[in-house]
């Protein structure tokens, strides 16, 4: 599968953007934004405390939305906390993907890979630009598209329905970044101007959680350990 995602300035926008997608024939369309669900669509969930949460919401979730059955979701909203981030509504298959559940697994287990924080069902190095845009309020829809044709009508669908592209909530996440590490560098004596793409490499490795590599050092290095600390 491919994973193919938009981001939303409202939860409004996002939801418009999925219908219209599941109207298209789009199967796995899914959506998280900030907020609790409501409404007759809404799954009921129990406030619970960290840690323990994942597993918790998982066995709700499973239950009330049928994870052990697969991927036919439907558009049922779930409410659940998101560590770092707060309270989001999730719809498809969103509430598992997010954090590497595939559908064979129940609820329990769907909660106790959350817990985890696995990252199987999305690629690593979009889960942190997820959580940044969801911290801002904005809404991400993401679409795990079968084929080829699929994952390009997906992108048109989104594009035409004002998404921002992954990348472009990337670099967002980097401009709001930039200003306290190039601080924090230039402190310790090293040079912004020279080093500031191998230092954001680093980051962007160390809060994905890849391992680092012997070779990997200087401004990489630095870059690594202060990404890794923010996870």
């Amino acid at each position: 599968m491919t994973t193919v995602a938009g981001v939303f300035r409202s939860r409004e926008a996002a939801e418009h953007a999925a219908d219209e997608l599941r109207r298209m024939d789009v199967r796995n369309v899914n959506l998280v934004a900030p907020g609790t669900a409501g409404g007759p669509n809404a799954v009921p969930t129990t406030p619970t405390e960290q840690p323990g949460m994942g597993r918790a919401v998982g066995g709700v979730v499973g239950a009330g939305i049928g994870i052990a059955g697969g991927f036919e979701i439907g558009t049922a909203l779930a409410s659940l906390m998101l560590p770092g981030v707060g309270p989001v509504v999730a719809s498809g298959i969103a509430v598992a993907t997010l954090f590497g559940v595939g559908g064979a697994l129940g609820g329990a287990a769907a909660g106790e890979a959350m817990e985890q924080g696995t990252t199987g069902g999305l690629p690593e190095d979009e889960i942190y630009v997820y959580k940044d845009a969801l911290r801002q309020g904005r809404a991400i829809v993401f679409v795990q598209a079968r084929d080829a044709d699929e994952a390009a009508r997906s992108r048109g669908i989104l594009e035409a329905s004002d998404a921002e592209t992954i990348d472009a909530a990337r670099e967002q996440w980097w401009i709001g970044l930039r200003p306290a590490e190039m601080e924090h560098y230039e402190a310790s004596g090293g040079n912004w101007s020279k080093d500031e793409k191998a230092y954001r490499r680093g980051y962007e490795a160390g809060l994905s959680g890849r391992p680092l590599e012997a070779k990997e050092k200087g401004a990489f290095r630095r870059g690594y350990d202060r990404g890794k600390g923010e996870r």
